[in-house]
């Protein structure tokens, strides 16, 4: 698969650059996400801007991909301004995917995110017993 991977602190941006995605490509993008996951890397941006068609392999191998990223609390964008390619990616039903037109919406994306997931940490560190019976937090009562 011709592409090139750019890493950040906080994702991984894969440039495919292929026409055509499917088949040994697919597989390819596979082992390339499963060793950025190895590295730590937990949201990853595909950038799909020249391509033009996916097969089933390659529904089948985002899928995996996007399981493996949700399970980390991380997030797969795939980019793509293309109407065609982004029908052929609805059509394959992959639940909870992130379709967006520029790599820029994507890195945007990857930030509110995790910005969410430490938001939804910190609110996860309340006891019932650190309530009041009116329902405030002991420093939120009026």
């Amino acid at each position: 698969m011709n592409h090139l991977i750019q890493k950040h602190e906080q994702y991984a941006l894969i440039n495919v650059k292929e026409n055509d995605f499917g088949g040994e490509f697919a597989t390819d993008l596979e082992t390339i996400s499963r060793d950025l996951f190895r590295e730590g890397f937990h949201n990853l941006i595909v950038d799909f801007t020249p391509t033009n068609t996916i097969d089933s392999a390659g529904i089948s191998i985002l899928k995996k991909i996007n399981m493996l990223c949700s399970r980390e609390l991380g997030l797969m964008v795939l980019v793509s301004d293309n109407d065609d390619f982004v029908d052929q990616l609805i059509d394959g039903k992959i639940r909870d995917v992130t379709i967006l037109p520029t790599v820029e919406e994507g890195i945007d994306a990857v930030f509110m995110n995790d910005l969410e997931n430490e938001f939804g940490a910190e609110s996860d560190d309340f006891d019932d017993e650190d309530f009041g019976e009116d329902g405030f937090t002991k420093s939120e009562q009026p």
